[in-house]
């Protein structure tokens, strides 16, 4: 029930993605950014290198051009030791998750919150459950969430679902996300674009929030 360890691959770059059915373009005035995911527990089964180095960095670079833009930014993050009940049917898949020391619930430095940022109390795959995080959105005006983090087949595609689901526009930035495998992560692309999204890379994720 444990994660399983990940084996290098390289991320889809442009030219690789799926084609969205879904028309739409982010803008800058509209968009809010969701780092998802990225706790050193959830960090862990990757290997040096490819996948999670370039992710990082591609992460790292959207968190500081949506910062200099004034687009806000949100972090998913769970915490250690959760309550059997509480932690529900993610139990009987995935065991009892990550214990409350820093080594498991920290956020990567290198992309750690500052001030002005979002830190929601993830509960499930998807980040809306049981967080403010559409409440947060509206009130500042945004409909379009920009999503990066881990992992790209179940909270980084729950999420884009559920964003569709509250006409929400989402979109997957695929060379700033990272899974399992490159066929998990096709597959999330696949069935984002397929169903309530639009996935695209980094750089154009960048020309969106309007770093020169």
């Amino acid at each position: 029930m444990a994660l399983p360890g990940i084996a290098p691959y390289d991320p889809p770059i442009q030219g690789e993605l799926p084609q969205p059915r879904g028309p739409w373009q982010p803008r800058r005035d509209r968009l809010a950014l969701l780092v998802h995911d990225m706790q050193r527990y959830f960090c862990r089964p990757f290997p040096e290198g490819a996948p999670l180095a370039p992710v990082v960095a591609n992460i790292a670079r959207l968190i500081a051009a949506a910062r200099a833009a004034g687009v806000p930014v949100f972090y998913t993050a769970q915490k250690g030791d959760q309550f059997r009940p509480d932690r529900g049917l993610q139990a009987d898949l995935w065991g009892p998750g990550m214990n409350a020391i820093p080594e498991h619930e920290e956020i990567l430095p290198e992309l750690a919150p500052a001030a002005g940022d979002f830190v929601l109390h993830k509960h499930r795959y998807s980040a809306f459950q049981r967080s403010n995080l559409e409440h947060l959105m509206r009130a500042r005006g945004r409909d379009q969430l920009m999503i990066c983090g881990i992992y790209a087949h179940i909270g980084c595609l729950a999420t884009a679902a559920e964003a569709f689901q509250r006409d929400i526009e989402a979109f997957a930035v695929a060379d700033a996300q990272a899974d399992f495998s490159r066929e998990k992560h096709d597959l999330a692309m696949g069935w984002i674009a397929a169903t309530c999204g639009v996935p695209l890379t980094t750089d154009h994720a960048l020309t969106a929030l309007g770093e020169e």
